[in-house]
């Protein structure tokens, strides 16, 4: 844990030092500065300075912030998950460089970590049971209804900190009708104790190493993300791989070859009949182009392609650019093929 946190600050927000977690949390790291603050929301020294860019991978691990979660909601999904759970943390100790969520807090994105696990798993718990059992298959899962419990954070990395993660993998082992699902860059073998029973999923991220050498900062190498997924499979859980991003570029599809390759020589049978992929093609952003040019421009040099990218509205109202309409469909199709090629027996859940 050395290497990715180093906690010597760390920012409490009003009440979160009072919850049992948060005695918890503070307990780790009884060495570092305690800074009271009124809302993890908004620390002026961590989100929103531009001067921050210079010190942007130290803040990752030096920095920690201890809040309340306030809204309570199960967000519908559709495509990973049915639903985004209340998040239990939000910002990383990793530093990828097409990661979306600094686009929302500024110039740094240290964790925060919420104290009050017990009002979000007794949420958690009572929306799945009022779901009942799930109707119908879809795209997410053929029977349970399933939560992403990382949105916006690595869970992986967030069980270094609390045991917030392992709260919600053991409550979802006693969900008939749910399970939890995460993605992650991280390998963290504590997490192959907790018997979850077949009611997490975790969806190792990977890219080819070529690209994961520039754009996955401070996260685990592809290889050995790879070489976890049996293990987590006999440990009990349910293992998928998500393809995220897909950065096109000279030579890009001859890498991917290899990392399929890499994965089938990689893995067992048992890992290999449960296995599904998620395939998402890169997404940036301006603002986070700007940042990105502060801290880390060779990232850019693969990332922002104008050439190659066109402007367009998300969801959330923010403009971004994606690789451009009519390009983008080939290169799912160049992909998606190969994958049928190379790895018959790995379902593609979607690809965009």
């Amino acid at each position: 844990m050395g290497e990715l946190l180093d906690i010597r600050r760390i920012y409490v927000e009003a009440g979160a030092a009072e919850l049992p977690r948060g005695k918890e949390i503070l307990g780790r790291w009884p060495e570092a500065t305690i800074v009271e603050v009124e809302s993890h929301q908004r620390i002026p020294e961590l989100y929103g300075d531009e001067t921050n860019v210079r010190r942007w991978v130290r803040i990752k691990r030096e920095a920690l912030v201890v809040g309340v979660k306030k809204t309570m909601t199960a967000r519908p999904n559709g495509r990973s998950a049915d639903f985004i759970a209340p998040s239990t943390a939000n910002g990383c100790a990793m530093a990828c460089a097409y990661c979306y969520v600094p686009r929302h807090k500024g110039y740094s994105n240290p964790i925060t970590v919420f104290a009050n696990i017990e009002r979000v798993c007794s949420y958690v718990k009572g929306h799945a049971g009022r779901q009942g059992r799930k109707a119908e298959p879809n795209e997410c899962d053929p029977v349970a209804w399933v939560y992403d419990i990382g949105e916006n954070s690595d869970c992986s990395v967030d069980a270094l900190i609390s045991d917030n993660v392992r709260d919600l993998v053991e409550l979802f082992r006693g969900l008939p009708d749910a399970k939890a699902s995460f993605a992650t860059k991280y390998v963290n073998r504590d997490l192959l104790d907790w018997d979850p029973r077949g009611r997490t999923r975790i969806r190792f991220s990977l890219m080819p190493p070529a690209d994961a050498k520039v754009l996955d900062i401070r996260t685990s190498p592809v290889g050995e993300r790879i070489a976890a997924i049996d293990d987590f499979v006999a440990a009990g859980y349910e293992v998928h791989v998500n393809f995220s991003p897909v950065v096109v570029r000279d030579g890009w599809l001859e890498d991917w070859a290899d990392l399929l390759d890499q994965l089938d020589a990689g893995i067992g049978a048992a890992a290999k009949r449960q296995l599904a992929a998620e395939i998402i093609f890169l997404t940036h952003n301006r603002g986070l182009h700007e940042v990105n040019l502060g801290w880390h421009p060779r990232a850019e040099e693969l990332i922002w392609r104008p050439e190659l990218q066109q402007v367009k509205r998300s969801q959330n109202g923010d403009l971004n650019v994606r690789y451009r309409t009519g390009s983008k469909g080939g290169y799912v199709h160049a992909l998606t093929g190969l994958i049928a090629q190379r790895t018959p027996y790995l379902r593609v859940r979607y690809a965009f």
